[in-house]
């Protein structure tokens, strides 16, 4: 196999996902475009892919999220693009973490309601019951009675 050279040495890309009815993700891009120095983003179907130096797009990012910080998630790129180890244009069919990506998304407005809603704090910790381990001669006790 090729080695892999990024074209760019040193950047990195991150995915910032949209669930929120405040902004669509055209909207969230152009407000990205407006903060960024430069860098690459690209608008996807669930939001934003921003590729740069580390220091601009954590930068980038963090300005980003303050926009609606409940509802924009941020996940790292596991491999740079076109490499030829996870590009489907090497490999065919849909980009390996496309499925992954599709798992994650429903589950993003549960996250949400999750950083929204107020928890109830007590003094006290949780008691938790714990059950007897069943020892292995009772286990096999009741296997020969069934």
């Amino acid at each position: 196999m090729k080695e892999y050279r990024p074209i760019l040495v040193g950047t990195v890309t991150k995915y910032v996902f949209i669930e929120s009815s405040k902004f669509t993700p055209e909207e969230l891009a152009l407000k990205a475009y407006e903060i960024s120095k430069g860098m690459m983003i690209k608008e996807t179907c669930f939001g934003l892919q921003v590729t740069g130096m580390p220091e601009e797009v954590n930068e980038l990012i963090g300005r980003i999220r303050e926009f609606d910080p409940s509802h924009i998630f941020v996940k790292d790129r596991g491999f740079p693009p076109g490499d030829p180890r996870r590009c489907r244009a090497n490999l065919g069919g849909a980009r390996p973490g496309f499925h992954g990506h599709e798992y994650e998304i429903p589950l993003l407005p549960y996250v949400s309601h999750g950083l929204e809603t107020p928890v109830e704090r007590t003094s006290e910790p949780m008691k938790v019951q714990r059950k007897e381990k069943l020892d292995i001669w009772t286990l096999k006790r009741k296997m020969e009675e069934a």
